[in-house]
């Protein structure tokens, strides 16, 4: 039996598609490869971010994919007029910059869309990488602790050529000419060796390094060229792991 498609309930999505997706297709040309989302089902998807404009590119993504893309977003995002509206509207998630939000309530929140069987997008990066070269650099355990407590899929992800559309830190958007952005959806992370072990920092640290592997194999697949041996770490750069990059 043919899986009716997430999207095709009506929701406030409708809505944001239809006043966001039209403009998103003059500038820009999605190029899919890999596997394709699941249908239904609760998962967490974990993409690279390097430019402000991620979530939008991704989003748009995930919704010609045929989910209900719902972000774990800035909460600063939220107090935009028009902009926190829609947000909230659509059942997107506010996390403070300093990665919380009243204790653990962005992960509870996220937990009880998973038991809806929706999915979430959670950049384990947090912020905009600070690799020089835009590979991802170290992760965030947010991702894999909503996975692991929940007990669902980790999807990595990867898309290239959003920065032509808008350069990290960057004001300006460029949609024309038109622009291509590669997206590849891996499979399923094998998180198995930590499944049953304490969500410790350990477990939690070791178990992101796996999915920050995978999203690297990805993008290298896009960018037709290898990530650097060792992750960027901005703590050994001295640099601040929330605001804008500074060299």
């Amino acid at each position: 039996m043919r899986v009716r498609s997430e999207r095709a309930r009506p929701s406030i999505f409708w809505v944001l598609a239809t006043l966001v997706v039209p403009i998103l297709n003059l500038g820009v040309k999605y190029r899919f490869h890999g596997r394709k989302l699941p249908a239904q089902g609760a998962f967490v998807l974990a993409p690279n971010h390097y430019s402000e404009i991620d979530p939008v590119i991704v989003g748009a993504a995930v919704w010609k994919l045929g989910r209900l893309p719902r972000f774990m977003a800035k909460a600063s995002l939220f107090r935009i007029p028009v902009v926190g509206a829609a947000l909230r509207a659509s059942g997107q998630i506010p996390v403070e910059r300093a990665g919380s939000s009243r204790g653990n309530e962005p992960v509870k929140v996220a937990e009880q869309l998973v038991e809806r069987g929706g999915m979430v997008i959670v950049y384990p990066e947090g912020s905009l990488t600070r690799d020089p070269e835009l590979w991802p650099m170290r992760g965030k355990t947010g991702a894999v602790r909503v996975a692991l407590e929940r007990g669902i899929p980790v999807i990595p992800a990867a898309h290239w050529g959003t920065q032509h559309v808008m350069a990290r830190y960057s004001k300006k958007i460029s949609l024309f000419p038109r622009k291509t952005i590669d997206i590849a959806i891996g499979d399923p992370v094998d998180l198995s060796a930590f499944e049953g072990k304490p969500l410790d920092s350990a477990t939690l640290t070791a178990a992101t390094a796996v999915v920050m592997d995978a999203i690297t194999v990805l993008l290298e697949g896009l960018r037709g060229e290898e990530a650097p041996a060792e992750r960027w770490n901005p703590s050994a750069h001295n640099q601040e792991e929330t605001g804008r990059f500074e060299p």
